[in-house]
């Protein structure tokens, strides 16, 4: 019994030190932590889709990169696919093209070492950031780099939803196909995709390449405008609801998971409320233990008000897409969850042009196409493991 009373003591103790830790750790990131802020550019933007059409442009860039390559993943698994790419960057920086690597320390902790010394030696600058550190060990944990950026000759950029790994090219017999959005961006913004990239490279190793002149060739203009917004755990809520409280006519939300801060959820009730069509899309399929059950509560409230939510049964849908009323449309890396919006470091492209957001709209009417309509009855009374999963979710949301 004494062992018991002992065990219990001692886990309530660490789960209240946790807690101080993060907690304060996050109010201390709030307060130091810098806002980035770009104006809107103008540049050509190409939508894609599907893996093997993403990472077929996106090696062929690699391949004819001339001076340097920047590239920063959440996640790069450790398969055959994830070699490829490490060959590629291996092969250019044999050629003496500047390569830098920034990969996430948790969500590419696959990575085999072997592979990056290979890398390291053949002149690959590779480095993992958001390491977990002292003082806040708990809060630094939880911490991710979620970007999916690369730069290449600082005149091409990607970013989106992609990461490097066997299932984002319909290599996975349980989530395949894998439908994503990805940018191939040439223009203006690719000066602000550049800056941020070298501001989480000096964050992670401690050296600037800011004023390094040849990374940042002249851009030419281009017929559509865009504006990158980076986030590093702040604004990236406020920004949201400021979209969602412009909204004059239809909202449409697709996101791989749905765990929103209750600010954003107020705001679509109220637009449900002001008479706007909110749509929602999300995978039916799922990736992630509890993370779908824990979307239930939510979803669930917004088909109560009034709202609509598909489900995507074609394979697993892991885009990142906002429309607003046909005149903005945002594109990038965060989800519609807490941890995008309170924790990671994200990236995401808001889009003016009115031919790419119609194309969007295609694209996400091709999704919607795919997918079915839930109900306010199809989640009314679910199993009771469903549940007990979707209790699970709610008190660990600020971390799925």
């Amino acid at each position: 019994m004494k062992w018991l009373i002992g065990s219990i003591i001692l886990i309530v103790v660490v789960l209240i030190a946790a807690s101080v830790d993060f907690f304060i750790g996050r109010y201390v990131h709030e307060k130091k932590t810098r806002h980035s802020s770009y104006p809107v550019r103008n540049g050509h933007l190409q939508l894609i889709t599907s893996g093997p059409d993403l990472f077929s442009n996106y090696f062929d860039d690699l391949y004819k990169a001339e001076s340097s390559i920047h590239v920063l993943f959440y996640i790069v698994k450790n398969d055959r696919f994830s070699e490829l790419f490490f060959e590629i960057l291996i092969d250019q920086a044999r050629k003496g093209i500047k390569v830098r690597l920034l990969l996430d320390w948790f969500g590419s902790r696959e990575v085999s070492k072997k592979l990056i010394k290979k890398a390291r030696s053949a002149g690959v600058e590779v480095t993992f950031c958001h390491r977990p550190r002292l003082p806040f060990f708990f809060f630094s944990l939880q911490q991710r780099n979620h970007r999916k950026v690369t730069i290449i000759d600082g005149k091409i950029g990607y970013v989106g939803g992609f990461n490097v790994g066997k299932e984002y090219i319909d290599l996975d017999p349980v989530l395949s196909p894998w439908r994503d959005y990805h940018l191939r961006i040439k223009g203006e913004g690719i000066f602000d995709l550049q800056s941020e990239f070298l501001m989480d490279w000096e964050q992670a190793t401690g050296n600037s390449h800011l004023e390094d002149h040849s990374l940042f060739p002249p851009l030419e203009k281009g017929p559509m405008p865009h504006r990158f917004f980076p986030t590093r755990g702040i604004d990236a809520e406020e920004e949201i609801l400021r979209l969602i409280n412009q909204a004059e006519k239809r909202i449409f939300i697709g996101t791989p998971y749905f765990i929103p801060p209750e600010k954003l959820v107020e705001g679509l009730m109220q637009a449900i409320q002001r008479g706007i069509s909110v749509s929602i899309l999300v995978p039916n399929k799922s990736d992630h233990p509890i993370v779908k059950e824990a979307s239930l509560h939510y979803l669930r409230k917004l088909l109560g008000a009034g709202g609509t939510v598909y489900q995507y049964e074609d394979g697993f849908f892991h885009a990142k897409v906002i429309l607003i009323d046909g005149r903005i449309c945002d594109i990038g890396t965060a989800n519609f969850d807490y941890r995008s919006f309170k924790l990671n470091y994200e990236i995401n492209c808001f889009i003016y042009n009115q031919d790419f957001i119609e194309e969007t709209e295609r694209i996400v009417q091709e999704d919607i196409n795919l997918s079915s309509k839930l109900s306010v009855e199809d989640l009314a009374d679910p199993p009771f493991s469903f549940r007990l999963k979707g209790w699970a979710g709610m008190l660990l949301k600020s971390f799925l």
